[in-house]
């Protein structure tokens, strides 16, 4: 089968490799479509030890069911799904606490085991969903990312929400931005660097949009609610300053979400936080049933995940990669389709 190898460090090619084999508990997917993740870029970009090549990545899917393994439900051959990033065990005290996006030994599809950036895929059957029919493949692929901004409100359901910053108009901030404004009907602001991403962002229903070169975003923030900061920040971009941002245009008892992934250490001024008892959340990854949410939002047409994404043949993957790597203001997220 073709697939977008990773075979080293800085290379990555059409390779020809063989195609999987089920095992008892597997279901093969052909794979109809499967999102390049901004992980998967920093991975390539910082040589990451999370995913050592050589390997195949990819985790945001849908498919076909070609095969199952022995033993398996053969009735499930021919149906469409969706597929969880994330493979909990379902046995360890986390998995058995409901935190199956948290469990101790998961493995990402792309990480731990080979990814969708291929025809075909090994896939759990017990980490599928059925893929609704009135969606594109392009559209059911994202669940996952979508399945993120959902866990995002799921998390902070317990604080009033009415207004939000979102810091970074890519694709995971898009996906925060509207879960949003869908399901709980905050007011957004939406801050980048890129204009043509802040476009994007206000098509989809943004109430404000700052350009971080040109203005003071906390400042923004802090005048846009009488000087007392919003109700919730998602740090999309994920570096020191941006995690400092989070903190400083946050209300009191308001929460900063950090979900973006780009710097790793910080200082910051911790007064800050517990003084006016403000919350900082990590979260990485959404639970099975979140990706059923994200779903029925895209079915429903309150969200959009496709007017600003890019389909793009397998055969066209590495050339869309290296692109992706250093996008233009109108590249956002590009889906690979074997």
């Amino acid at each position: 089968m073709k697939a977008l190898y990773y075979p080293a460090f800085d290379q990555l090619e059409i390779r020809d490799v063989p195609q999987p084999e089920p095992a008892p508990d597997e279901v093969l997917i052909k794979v109809a479509a499967c999102g390049l993740c901004g992980s998967e870029l920093e991975t390539f970009k910082n040589h990451s030890p999370r995913r050592q090549p050589p390997l195949v990545m990819g985790h945001e899917f849908c498919g076909t069911a070609a095969a199952v393994g022995a033993g398996g439900d053969e009735s499930l051959i021919g149906k469409k799904f969706v597929s969880n990033s994330l493979i909990p065990c379902g046995r360890c005290v986390r998995c058995n606490r409901g935190d199956t996006h948290l469990c101790k030994d998961r493995q990402i599809f792309g990480m731990h085991r080979g990814g969708a950036f291929s025809e075909f895929v090994n896939v759990p059957a017990r980490v599928l969903i059925p893929w609704p029919e009135e969606l594109s493949a392009q559209a059911a692929s994202l669940a996952e990312p979508l399945g993120n901004g959902v866990h995002i409100v799921n998390l902070t359901r317990h604080l009033p929400v009415k207004t939000a910053l979102i810091i970074g108009a890519g694709p995971i901030g898009l996906m925060c931005q509207q879960a949003l404004q869908a399901m709980r009907g905050v007011n957004t602001m939406v801050c980048d660097l890129s204009t043509g991403r802040l476009e994007v962002t206000k098509k989809l229903g943004a109430t404000k949009v700052i350009c971080s070169k040109d203005q003071d975003v906390a400042a923004a923030a802090l005048a846009w609610i009488d000087g007392e900061g919003v109700d919730l920040v998602v740090d999309a971009a994920g570096s020191a300053a941006t995690k400092r941002l989070s903190l400083a245009a946050l209300r009191p008892g308001g929460a900063a979400v950090w979900i973006g992934l780009h710097g790793n250490t910080m200082e910051f001024d911790s007064y800050g936080v517990t003084l006016p008892e403000k919350q900082i959340f990590g979260t990485y990854a959404a639970k099975i049933e979140e990706l059923g949410e994200a779903l029925q939002l895209m079915q429903s047409g309150k969200v959009d995940v496709t007017s600003w994404t890019e389909a793009v043949p397998l055969e066209q993957s590495v050339a869309a990669f290296h692109r992706m790597l250093a996008p233009s203001d109108r590249d956002l997220k590009a889906v690979f389709v074997p």
